[in-house]
């Protein structure tokens, strides 16, 4: 079959990339990344899209082991969705790093790189395909080393393995407890196999549920980086080099989410809505936390990690709403939940890779990533600032990128709650939504300073003034993942249904139907004439039969007293603004066609000349948010250090204000000061005092004796 061929493919792909990244010396290497990490990736996203298409699961049975089964992978839709975000993200990667990679050249080894970037490719589809706890966990070992090797690749920087060695711990403690999660499933299905578990959930009992859950959710949203556990990620992604960023950000990240769906909604659908509530909270707080600490950064890559926080965290308060619904007895709603999840988690990969690879981009033309040290940039290198821009305004979540249609949906979708019955669920979730509207705005505050501080007015360093654009291979990926970014807004009501596609066997109902009224087809699909009639009359019907699917209306229909719930349209939307900047464009040059145009130098209040000291900085732009929200924040008493020449001169004034995220000091400092007390008291048996051993060894076997005889 079709998509098992082009499996096949990509993995000989994979293996040829190794191979050749082994042999061939390292001045070749960027070239052989870019062609063949783009083979791989058209293999792998050929294959995705003929599942998503088909429906067909592609299954291949390894070997057998004695113990644990038969090792199974298998392609399903559900997966086949991740397998394809995977591919575009690897796609455009690869050929950014036909221009990105050679500034390593006598520095690092790229053949080492090389090898590394095929395998981790080869290993995320791996995971994705394992039909089996083993084979799901053996590609996650390899993904997690994999990840660490790229991201410590220059590793002569003291910071870059400090960073390595975190995001490696923290990942394999929450793989620890993913592996517990599997355990837990495994044993009643008397086997490793998904399918077994999937045959066995309904046995167990409430605690054993919520036991998979919390290991599940929170050993893999160790690698989703969700708060409390997302401290590695702001560390990680300055380490690594840039189109690594985009990869941790745009695949790795998914796969933890992955795992979270793939346990919680297939494996052991959630039962109750307690683990729903629990998943929305987590969710918001970490959207809110992500976006505070990302509108504060200067660092350009430091203030995109802790963006990948919130939009992780949006991806998880859909799904938690989403098995609130489900738990409550609205399959629809939870296929609508869930569908955005999906959507929103595709939409982060392909504009925050963007953003990476612009981000990458500023750094090796300019060799500066300190937003207070750019500015300028969009005369110098504007195929990356327009591309940058795109980006900007996708995450902005600005109609009609592909960030608006999964935001919007999200804040629509949680107003629904209304249908609920319990009126403490309904709270929680108006203050979710609140809190994620809070989050959106603060995320235009965010990218406008990004982009502003980064690309417009003039240069605040010799470094940006002396920035280049970068080789067009690099322009040409960030270009391709704009156009995605757009084509994914526009086309929402051609992405829903084949996202419900693989959601509805998870949630049994079709979300679709209830999003994308069939406004296109013949006899407008069995929908009510009167309703049609209207709708005509707004224009939902204009482009029949010239553009394909059912409508370009994502409309979520209600009953008869309230028929339309919530309503939009990003292709009407673009349609629109592009109307209103033609006429701007007519009007300005009819207006200005009997004028000569004269150039004068600005004026800038009298002044000579505009110094870069006297511009809006990007901490500047900033400090409104920290200053609100610093109960947040939480600066420490600022420290003066003045040096005084015989007591009447003040020759140095220092001030510092450091501060400690609020994840470290509520979570982290507290538990590692208890973990000292604890291990302070212990210290004081060790005195040397061989009696006092001995007794400590009797008193251990008596306790033992005493528990087994309880038991």
């Amino acid at each position: 079959m079709l998509p098992q061929a082009l499996l096949v493919a990509f993995f000989l792909a994979c293996a040829a990339g190794m191979v050749l990244a082994a042999v061939l010396p390292d001045r070749r290497a960027p070239a052989a990344i870019a062609w063949v990490g783009a083979e791989a990736a058209a293999a792998a996203l050929a294959s995705g899209g003929g599942v998503l298409a088909t429906g067909h699961v592609v299954q291949a049975r390894l070997w057998s082991l004695a113990p644990a089964g038969t090792l199974v992978l298998a392609l399903d839709r559900f997966s086949a969705v991740f397998v394809v975000v995977t591919a575009c993200v690897y796609l455009a990667v690869s050929l950014f790093s036909a221009g990105y990679l050679p500034r390593y050249l006598g520095h690092y080894s790229l053949r080492s790189f090389g090898i590394a970037y095929h395998a981790l490719f080869a290993s995320v589809v791996l995971v994705l395909m394992a039909a089996d706890a083993l084979s799901f966990l053996l590609a996650w070992e390899a993904m997690a080393v994999l990840s660490y090797l790229l991201v410590n690749y220059e590793h002569e920087r003291e910071e870059t393995v400090h960073a390595g060695y975190l995001m490696l711990a923290m990942g394999e403690a929450g793989t620890l407890a993913a592996a517990l999660a599997f355990l837990l499933l495994a044993v009643p299905a008397g086997g490793l196999a998904f399918a077994s578990m999937r045959g066995a959930a309904a046995g167990l009992g409430a605690g054993a549920r919520w036991a998979v859950f919390l290991l599940s959710f929170f050993g893999f949203g160790v690698k989703a980086g969700l708060v409390p556990t997302s401290t590695w990620l702001p560390r990680a992604h300055p380490a690594a080099p840039g189109n690594v960023s985009a990869l941790l950000s745009g695949v790795i990240l998914n796969l933890g989410m992955y795992g979270i769906m793939r346990v919680n909604l297939d494996l052991l659908p959630v039962a109750s809505v307690g683990p729903g509530i629990l998943a929305l909270i987590v969710g918001t707080l970490s959207a809110l936390v992500g976006i505070l600490y990302a509108t504060t950064q200067t660092d350009t890559k430091t203030m995109l990690a802790h963006s990948s926080i919130e939009n992780m965290g949006i991806v998880a308060a859909a799904l938690g709403a989403g098995l609130v619904f489900a738990a409550s007895g609205r399959p629809v709603l939870a296929g609508i939940a869930d569908v955005v999840a999906l959507y929103h988690l595709g939409n982060h990969a392909l504009y925050k890779a963007l953003l990476f690879l612009g981000a990458g981009s500023v750094d090796l033309a300019a060799g500066e990533r300190d937003m207070d040290r750019l500015g300028g940039l969009i005369r110098r290198m504007p195929w990356t600032a327009l591309w940058f821009l795109v980006g900007s305004l996708s995450i902005a979540a600005m109609p009609p990128t592909n960030g608006f249609a999964s935001e919007w949906l999200l804040l629509q979708t949680l107003l629904r709650s209304v249908e609920l019955s319990a009126v403490s669920i309904r709270i929680v979730f108006a203050l979710c939504g609140a809190a994620l509207a809070l989050t959106a705005a603060l995320a235009v505050t965010c990218f406008v300073r990004a982009f502003a501080m980064s690309f417009l007015g003039i240069p605040r360093s010799s470094a940006s003034r002396q920035a280049t654009e970068v080789p067009r291979s690099m322009t040409a990926a960030m270009g391709l993942l704009a156009a995605g970014c757009l084509a994914a807004g526009v086309a929402a009501t051609g992405i829903i249904p084949v996202l419900d596609g693989a959601v509805a066997p998870l949630v049994h109902a079709r979300a679709a139907g209830a999003l994308v009224p069939p406004f296109f087809a013949p006899g407008a699909g069995g929908l009510p004439p009167a309703f049609v009639a209207e709708f005509r009359d707004l224009g939902a019907e204009v482009g029949k039969g010239i553009v394909p699917g059912p409508g370009l209306v994502v409309l979520h229909r209600g009953g008869a007293r309230n028929p339309v719930v919530f309503a939009m349209s990003t292709a009407y939307t673009l349609a629109m603004l592009l109307l209103l900047l033609g006429a701007a464009a007519g009007a300005v040059a009819i207006a200005t066609r009997a004028r000569a145009v004269t150039r004068r130098r600005c004026w800038d209040g009298g002044l000579p000349r505009l110094l870069p000291a006297m511009t809006y900085t990007a901490t500047g732009f900033s400090n409104p948010v920290r200053v609100i929200f610093g109960a947040v924040f939480h600066p420490s008493a600022p420290e003066d250090t003045v040096e005084v020449v015989a007591g009447h001169f003040r020759t140095a004034v220092r001030r510092s204000r450091p501060e400690v995220h609020v994840v470290d000091r509520a979570v982290f400092d507290p538990a590692t000061r208890a973990a000292w007390r604890v291990a302070r008291a212990l210290a004081g048996m060790h005195h040397g005092r061989i009696n006092a051993y001995a007794a400590y060894v009797l008193a251990t076997l008596l306790a033992f004796l005493v528990a087994g005889r309880l038991l």
